[in-house]
């Protein structure tokens, strides 16, 4: 019976190992993730299976040594022959005692290593991925996938049940990994056939889901190897094998479950909780309340309610429903999964996405400050856009020099807003209508700055630009019945490539100061000439003023002159004594004048023209006037 179980071992060893080989060839050439992680486990169930067998080899050498030994003993009827040291008459018990020692616990911790290693490298490798690559010959892949999960769970079965009917627990991790890779396989089986069904991504998921599966496998067996360092040493107690997981043989065997909750209840309630009626009749209907609860989620499947502002697709087998190609908003019937299938689309949700530039939202420059030229607003692109200015400097090149293409390098953020027009067409005529339309946006985004000017995108021509973007992108998408409805198209953060920004700005700084020293030179030359003429003005009026002074002055004097001719013929003398008086009077008409009045005399008229009378003058005229009284 012992050659028999090492027979069933190595069956395990080889099978585990043709099929992890077979297997990975297999999802290698259809580029299945899933099928690949599955693979590793296959690989790690290889050596768990190999080192079980060969501990099954010691064992069995020491248990026929033993029986030697012992008929030996029987006919010899000495007992001088096991005088010698035990390590020296059992060998093969002192190689098996070695090798649960040192070789065991090293194996797991190298198992462990592998496990956690594996765990990383795959969720690194599928995280790493640009995208995910197609499958190829699904059919195929599925069929051989469903085939090693078949061969695998016969075996795994087989070995499971005479582990445990005859209690061999070195042939527990065979059998385990047997079941696990049976029931991965399927899994694998069941990824591809979402892929064929179009779940582009099923098949990915899986692949992460193993991926901490075998993360979760790992900690396990550090768990264990450290529990191991503080297990009580009990001679000739046999323990559970090291390396054996019971997360693997939980997987492998999920009927175990069962067990071990009514062994709980037992010992919970302190009686065969197992034995009672309720718990026999949940064990026998299990299956059945499992598949009521299928049946109830299968029945949900019938029912559809598509809310507002969206539209959903119904299905048939792969093929739209004739007539009711289109659910809108409410609750509609349908036959189960998979025979129909819905697919909802959010058809009055104005939609957006961008050319031009990836948003960061990691790193957002726009946060709290003002952008500049100088920072990225994210993964931005350059555009070419034509440059006039340019082209015109490069006409007075001279022949045979070198020329700068009329073109320049824009960045240009550019956020594309639409909506869902016709569903069917958006769905059905494009595989991917989305990735469709932003290929078109770009496309003609670049046939459009290749025609504009630099500086009218920069500066006023930029709604119209958008507008006519706007029309172009929206005639594409109806030659290709995209049914989509292009609403807005936005030009924004236009600036030049950051890189060159700095250059830019000065170039763009030193037309503002040409400009502004223009404008200035034109206002001095304004205020001047305006000063000029109004200084010129008012000499012209000035001088004319005095020419019509000195005319009408010369005339008034021609004219007074001819007046007086007549009167000096009349009386030279009063002519004279008169002019004389006048010309005294305006000539004293600021000096100051005394006038003394005196009776008893002649008049005496006294002129002195100086500015200050004095004592003496003023008694010298006084005494000529009045006579000196007698004393």
């Amino acid at each position: 019976m012992e050659r028999n179980i090492q027979r069933n071992g190595l069956v395990n060893l080889l099978a585990l190992l043709a099929v992890g080989v077979a297997g990975f060839g297999v999802a290698r050439y259809a580029d299945s993730l899933a099928g690949q992680v599955a693979s590793v486990f296959l690989g790690l169930g290889v050596l768990v299976a190999f080192v079980s067998w060969f501990q099954m080899r010691l064992e069995e050498n020491e248990r026929l040594e033993k029986f030697e030994l012992e008929e030996m003993a029987r006919s010899k009827g000495s007992a001088t022959l096991f005088e010698a040291k035990e390590t020296e008459v059992f060998p093969a018990a002192r190689a098996r005692q070695q090798f649960d020692k040192f070789f065991v616990p090293i194996f797991t911790a190298l198992l462990w290593l592998l496990q956690a290693g594996g765990a990383y490298l795959l969720w690194r490798w599928l995280s790493n991925l640009a995208a995910i690559p197609p499958l190829k010959e699904e059919m195929m892949a599925l069929s051989l996938f469903g085939l090693f999960a078949l061969a695998l769970f016969l075996l795994g079965r087989f070995s499971a049940t005479i582990a445990r009917l005859e209690d061999h627990r070195l042939l527990r991790p065979g059998a385990s990994f047997l079941l696990l890779g049976a029931y991965l396989c399927f899994v694998t089986a069941l990824a591809i056939a979402g892929v064929k069904a179009e779940f582009p991504k099923l098949d990915f998921y899986v692949a992460r889901v193993l991926c901490a599966l075998l993360a979760l496998n790992a900690v396990e067996t550090l768990i264990t190897l450290i529990l191991e360092i503080y297990r009580p040493r009990v001679k000739g107690k046999i323990v559970r094998p090291l390396y054996e997981s019971r997360l693997v043989g939980l997987l492998g065997q999920p009927e175990g479950l069962i067990t071990t909750a009514a062994q709980a209840l037992d010992y919970q309630f302190g009686f065969k909780v197992s034995e009672t009626w309720f718990y026999r009749f949940f064990e026998k209907a299990l299956a059945w309340l499992i598949l009521l609860q299928l049946g109830v989620l299968l029945l949900s499947t019938c029912f559809v309610f598509v809310e507002s502002g969206e539209q959903a697709l119904l299905e048939r087998f792969g093929r739209p429903v004739a007539g009711r190609e289109v659910l809108g908003p409410g609750a509609h019937l349908k036959w189960p999964w998979p025979v129909d299938q819905t697919y909802r689309f959010r058809t009055e949700q104005i939609q957006a996405l961008n050319v031009g530039f990836a948003p960061d939202e990691d790193d957002d420059p726009t946060h709290g400050k003002t952008v500049l030229w100088t920072v990225g607003h994210g993964n931005e692109d350059n555009f070419l856009v034509a440059n006039r200015e340019r082209a015109a400097f490069n006409t007075g090149a001279q022949p045979g020099e070198r020329k700068a293409p009329p073109v320049s390098l824009l960045v240009v953020n550019i956020p594309v807003q639409y909506q869902i027009r016709n569903l069917v067409d958006w769905a059905y005529n494009h595989e991917n209508s989305s990735n469709l339309l932003q290929q078109i946006a770009t496309r003609e985004i670049v046939r459009y700055f290749v025609s504009a000017d630099l500086n009218e995108i920069m500066s006023h021509a930029r709604l119209a630009a958008a507008n006519a973007l706007r029309d172009r992108i929206q005639a594409a998408a109806n030659r290709y019945q995209l049914g989509a409805n292009i609403l807005f198209v936005g030009l924004q953060g236009i600036h030049p490539p950051v890189k060159v920004a700095p250059e830019y700005e000065k170039v763009v700084g030193a037309d503002q100061q040409r400009k502004a020293k223009i404008l200035a030179a034109e206002a001095y030359a304004i205020s001047t000439n305006a000063l000029a003429g109004a200084r010129a003005f008012t000499i012209t009026n000035q001088a004319e003023a005095a020419r019509l002074t000195r005319e009408m002055t010369e005339f008034a004097r021609a004219a007074a002159f001819t007046n007086q001719i007549p009167a000096f013929n009349s009386a030279p003398s009063v002519y004279r004594q008169r002019a004389y008086a006048q010309t005294f009077a305006s000539a004293t008409a600021r000096a100051r004048k005394y006038v003394l009045l005196t009776t008893n005399t002649h008049d005496v008229i006294s002129f002195d023209l100086q500015q200050r009378i004095d004592d003496e003058y003023f008694n010298k005229i006084s005494g000529a006037v009045t006579p000196p009284q007698p004393k």
